[in-house]
């Protein structure tokens, strides 16, 4: 539940970012943006892999493109649903989608740091743990310190 509730509070946050850089996409107050990410949310967890499912040859097609035409339709069909939120222009929903999807991607990453993956080589049993394992884990450790 708690990541959940973090989850949404990024994307409003990143609602409230695409609404301040992209032209034609207004919100009227934070009220509104709380809902309006809120509604977007549940139509991206019912309805996107509807949308996906039926556009498959399409989405195959153009190499995954197409999704940011369906996350296009569903903030220009969330605005509908929210009064207060209203985009006046399919390119102001098209560079919203594109804007929110980066804005949203850069702060979950900020918040959920990429984990360090256990690497096991050639064990085939996955719970226990050897001496073998921990030294290659800090080697992994050591080297993600060096990169940051």
């Amino acid at each position: 539940m708690k990541n959940y509730m973090i989850k949404w509070f990024v994307n409003t946050v990143g609602l409230i970012v695409t609404a301040h850089i992209i032209p034609g996409i207004h919100i009227a107050d934070y009220k509104t943006a709380i809902i309006a990410a809120l509604i977007l949310a549940f139509l991206n967890v019912f309805i996107k892999p509807l949308l996906i499912i039926v556009t498959l040859p399409i989405n195959i097609f153009s190499l995954g493109l197409f999704t940011l035409f369906i996350n296009t339709f569903l903030l220009y069909a969330a605005s509908g649903l929210v009064k207060g939120f209203v985009i006046t222009r399919f390119w102001s929903a098209f560079l919203g989608a594109l804007c929110l999807s980066v804005v949203s991607s850069l702060l979950n990453t900020f918040i959920w740091p990429a984990k360090i993956v256990n690497v096991k080589y050639g064990q085939n049993r996955p719970y226990s743990r050897s001496a073998r394992d921990d030294s290659i884990e800090a080697e992994i450790v050591e080297d993600y310190k060096k990169l940051l």
